[in-house]
């Protein structure tokens, strides 16, 4: 990342890239919460082990991490301190809104961006409403939806193995609309379908001529960590070619990724 620091107008790389690894050997052991040896570590996250160790020894100093008699490093008390004072979200929507507003914008539909908390576990944090006369009427941010019946549920699901799916969802599924999956069966085979396509759509099925579709934000590792979806009247949204809504999404998902810091070089 690099900002201007003078009135020349020169770039500059302003970011520390120890405290950039760091912050990569944070995210990694969050992942790894049974703990991982220097060597492990080291490999997962592709830096040499004298770098990693040397950052180990940093952050363990701070409280950041905590190594066991084992020699694994885990997740230390800092973190779990400065957790329980930080608002997950606010600095997330605040980053975040200007791109879901411009492409409620450039849609005219709404737009709303939800983070992946873990498998079956979203919390839709945010919206944005295009500018036609005819428009959803009310938002859904705060709300717990179904599952088998949104967009951001099936997303969800595809992330997750057909057997915890069947541990999770009983074999029949409550209705919510006249074209609701009411079929564990069903829906499984949708969810192949979702993985194909990568992206999910639900047409009639959370609310009458309700249509929405849900991509997902993944981070450099593949993890899913949001997912971005358009909603409005079905017979509007189904005027549209499928492709290219997915494609406009998609161009939104870039931009977040990009702003959060998880685009792959490749895709820049």
């Amino acid at each position: 990342m690099s900002d201007l620091i003078d009135d020349t107008s020169e770039p500059t790389e302003l970011s520390n890239k120890s405290v950039v690894k760091a912050t990569v050997i944070l995210s990694a052991l969050g992942r790894h919460l049974e703990g991982l040896s220097v060597t492990d570590l080291a490999h997962v996250v592709g830096m040499s082990r004298p770098t990693a160790f040397r950052l180990l020894l940093s952050l363990e100093k701070t409280g950041f991490v905590e190594r066991d008699e084992a020699g694994r490093y885990r997740l230390g008390w800092q973190i779990a301190r400065l957790g329980r004072l930080a608002d997950p979200h606010r600095d997330l929507i605040k980053r975040l809104q200007p791109i879901l507003d411009t492409l409620a914008e450039q849609m005219n539909e709404m737009i709303g961006y939800a983070v992946v908390n873990g498998d079956a576990d979203f919390d839709l944090i945010s919206e944005a409403h295009g500018s036609r006369l005819l428009t959803l009427s009310q938002g859904y941010v705060g709300r717990d939806f179904p599952l088998h019946a949104s967009a951001m549920g099936k997303m969800v699901l595809s992330e997750m193995t057909d057997a915890a799916v069947e541990a999770l969802l009983p074999p029949s599924l409550p209705v919510m609309a006249s074209r609701t999956i009411t079929r564990r069966t069903d829906l499984l085979r949708e969810l192949h379908q979702v993985r194909q396509l990568g992206f999910a759509i639900v047409d009639d099925e959370l609310e009458e001529s309700l249509f929405a579709m849900a991509v997902p934000v993944r981070d450099l590792y593949g993890r899913m960590v949001g997912t971005l979806a358009v909603t409005g009247p079905t017979p509007r949204m189904k005027s549209r070619p499928i492709e290219q809504i997915a494609a406009d999404l998609n161009v939104g998902v870039r931009q977040i990724a990009d702003r959060l810091g998880i685009l792959p070089e490749e895709s820049r």
